[in-house]
């Protein structure tokens, strides 16, 4: 039971680290405004398609998690 409770602090614990990173990446201006992002918008509907944001994140994300795998691989 102690080892559930662990994580669950864990899990709450890197759950407002994650909102806290996406709470400010709201506030970098350009974000989510990328030419490629698709927005579609009617009188009653209204969607958005992060289709350049989600490839530029990608493309970040696998350069910096590369280069942290190679620093603590050696």
């Amino acid at each position: 039971m102690e080892d559930l409770g662990k994580l669950l602090v864990s899990l709450g614990a890197f759950l407002v680290l994650l909102g806290g990173i996406i709470w400010l990446a709201s506030r970098i201006p350009g974000v989510g405004r990328l030419p490629g992002d698709l927005v579609i918008q009617t009188e009653t509907f209204s969607c958005f398609f992060p289709i350049a944001s989600s490839i530029a994140l990608s493309v970040i994300l696998t350069i910096v998690l590369n280069l942290l795998l190679r620093i603590f691989n050696r």
